[in-house]
């Protein structure tokens, strides 16, 4: 997603605060270590894991076994939220993508997409690029690629005022904002 409307929902947001930048946002999304991926059971029932996601070409992709319970769920219900941030009460930004996942195969992407694991986390994560997705070097594990394109993004701030308040314990400022693919 390029050039996302942002909006301050102020029923969130605390007074005089201003909208998180598309640019912070991003900055999170491309800097996690771990994101959180929440799917839907066919009985309806949430799925929430840790995994490693990269952010490229507008859009966050991660990998899954296709019988791991995240797989299982993505075959029958695409939509999905991957949260990441901080998890300190008083400061950072928690940044939430929503959107359906969608597989990728193409492989000249799977090969960018295993350069940018690679890179991201200094050769920690290594995939071999293979017609149905990734398979860990050296393993017999396959994984199958989604690409998320978000239909919006979410952004929860926190942080201290001035330190020079009149009150003994300061009051954290608090913003909402949504960033919306353009025409949304």
């Amino acid at each position: 997603m390029d050039a996302p409307v942002t909006q301050l929902d102020e029923r969130f947001s605390d007074p005089g605060t201003d909208p998180t930048s598309w640019a912070a946002a991003r900055e999170v999304l491309d800097g996690a270590q771990i994101s959180w991926i929440s799917t839907v059971r066919a009985d309806g029932r949430p799925h929430v894991t840790p995994l490693v996601a990269v952010w490229l070409d507008g859009r966050i992709h991660f990998s899954t076994g296709a019988t791991e319970q995240k797989g299982v769920n993505l075959a029958t219900n695409p939509n999905v939220v991957l949260t990441t941030g901080c998890n300190a009460w008083d400061s950072g930004l928690d940044v939430m993508v929503e959107g359906e996942a969608r597989r990728v195969t193409d492989r000249a992407t799977l090969e960018r997409l295993a350069a940018a694991w690679r890179t991201k986390w200094d050769g920690s994560w290594r995939f071999e690029v293979t017609d149905e997705g990734f398979a860990n070097t050296g393993a017999d594990a396959h994984a199958l690629v989604y690409a998320v394109e978000p239909a919006r993004v979410l952004a929860f701030g926190r942080r201290l005022p001035d330190p020079s308040g009149d009150t003994m314990l300061p009051q954290v400022a608090f913003t909402h904002t949504r960033h919306l693919p353009p025409g949304k």
